[in-house]
């Protein structure tokens, strides 16, 4: 009776230690795993604030072809050069339209011009976004300015 006993502890012993081995691993990829996803975010984070621009006016252009001009200024700490993933949204104020980027000016598209014209919207760069629409009509407006993983700026302005 004393093998058998100790023979069971035996067990007991190593199917307790194999338990513990197997829960202080798991513990340890869960936490590897929740440190992993949150650098991600910081990481994520970080990409959404290094990408910031401000509109620092915005008005009218009553010219053929009629559009608006948004003066645009690159805040972040990264350059801008992919302008067909910005959104540019402009109009009379609670019913803007989103314009798509274009090279060529046309009717509800938007054309992009840096300052030294070398088609990078570099840190600390003003621009120049027309948006070019039918008609304007109106008396207050508003422009907002999205690009891609960035923060959105938004400026109120009024018919010249």
């Amino acid at each position: 009776m004393g093998f058998s006993s100790t023979f069971t502890e035996l067990i007991f012993i190593i199917a307790s230690v194999t338990l513990a081995s197997g829960a202080s691993i798991y513990a340890f990829y869960m936490g590897s795993l929740i440190q992993s996803n949150a650098n991600q975010i910081v990481s994520d984070a970080r990409d959404v604030f290094s990408v910031r621009v401000e509109i620092v006016y915005a008005t009218i252009c009553n010219e053929t072809p009629v559009h608006y001009i948004i003066y645009a200024k690159n805040i972040g700490y990264a350059a801008i050069n992919n302008y067909d993933m910005m959104d540019v949204l402009v109009g009379p104020y609670g019913s803007a339209t989103l314009y798509h980027y274009s090279q060529t000016p046309q009717t509800g598209y938007f054309t992009f011009e840096d300052s030294d014209g070398d088609g990078i919207w570099e840190v600390g760069e003003t621009a120049i976004i027309r948006a070019y629409a039918s008609s304007i009509q109106g008396v207050m407006f508003e422009a907002r300015i999205k690009p891609f993983r960035g923060l959105t700026s938004s400026y109120i302005f009024t018919s010249p």
